[in-house]
């Protein structure tokens, strides 16, 4: 019985737009808040032709808009982008707006290639060495004032908005458990590292005021429809992607084909079954099997979902399903 909750990208789709593609993610988000999901988080991405959440924070305040009391968030804003104050400020608003519903989950990737990462004024020979500083910068941002601050967060200061470390590596375990914060490992397209992770997380774990013992949230993708072969077929448009981005190609989100090993080579064939080893594909039954497997295989404390699905009906039906598997219905009925 723990929580589920979703990650979305805001896909923007083969011949459709960005405005069509945010549009969906407020559909997606309203639909989750109805049926009982617990958060609804959005990624930054810079200059992808698929993925339209790229200012993550205006993207939160469209969606925080159209809902009532689901928790919104970043999973996640990639902090070496940014000034700490500048996402003090961002998020301090969002707080303002939509109160006791913001979360801020941080990573350390650039979210992009390195021109791009140059463009956005990122510091890349001092990224490492600076971001456990910057997370700790942006914490005091969020905080109570201390006596003679001089520069303070506005909106921001004394807003408590919770951070999260997000990662899929060791690095941000160990960070994550340092400073006593709640961990997103992104199992969803990263799994090598999973298990050892966590472990490692909740073996280090330092308490903290935010966070008392270790929280752990991972992700999965989920492709859920009435037969496992129509899921499947829904799938090949994120097995596309994956084999767009290792071959190079930057393209927007495509739609599905009938035999994605058309297109496969057997090398990227063994990629595809490597990275999306977590993904839950399947009728609901079959992806109810497989939570379990992984559930139980990880102990989590709650599950992130990314439901990349080409057509938004199939996607909001996707949902639906994933919210009468019957460990969600367990929770929400224990509410």
């Amino acid at each position: 019985m723990i929580p589920f909750s979703i990650l979305d990208l805001a896909p923007i789709t083969e011949g459709s737009t960005a405005r069509v593609a945010l549009q969906n993610s407020q559909k997606l988000a309203v639909a989750a808040e109805e049926k009982g999901f617990h958060r609804v988080w959005l990624a930054e991405h810079h200059g992808m032709r698929g993925v339209a959440s790229s200012a993550t924070a205006v993207v939160l305040g469209h969606i925080g808009a159209a809902t009532q009391h689901i928790r919104i968030g970043s999973g996640g804003i990639m902090l070496p982008n940014h000034s700490p104050l500048v996402i003090a400020e961002q998020f301090g608003t969002l707080a303002s707006l939509f109160p006791d519903r913001v979360d801020l989950g941080l990573g350390r990737a650039p979210g992009t290639d390195m021109a791009t990462a140059k463009a956005l004024r990122r510091n890349t020979a001092t990224q490492l060495d600076t971001y456990r500083g910057d997370v700790l910068e942006l914490q005091s941002y969020l905080s109570s004032p201390k006596p003679k601050q001089t520069i303070i967060a506005i909106p921001g200061v004394d807003s408590q908005v919770p951070l999260w470390m997000l990662g899929s590596s060791l690095y941000s375990a160990k960070l994550a458990a340092d400073l006593g914060l709640p961990y997103s490992f992104a199992s969803h397209f990263a799994p090598e590292q999973l298990l050892d992770a966590l472990s490692l997380y909740r073996a280090g774990f330092t308490p903290s005021k935010q966070c008392k013992h270790p929280y752990v949230m991972a992700g999965v993708m989920a492709v859920i429809a009435d037969t496992d072969e129509e899921a499947n077929y829904l799938f090949t448009s994120v097995q596309q992607q994956f084999i767009n981005m290792n071959r190079g190609i930057n393209s927007p989100f495509v739609k599905p084909i009938d035999h994605i090993s058309e297109i496969c080579t057997p090398p990227e064939k063994a990629m595809l079954a490597h990275i999306l080893r977590y993904a839950m594909v399947g009728s609901k039954q079959t992806v109810t099997d497989k939570l379990q497997q992984f559930i139980k295989a990880t102990e989590i404390d709650e599950l992130i979902v990314s439901t990349p699905i080409f057509d938004i009906q199939a996607r909001l039906k996707s949902v639906n399903l994933l919210s009468e598997v019957g460990l969600m219905q367990k929770f929400i009925a224990n509410k």
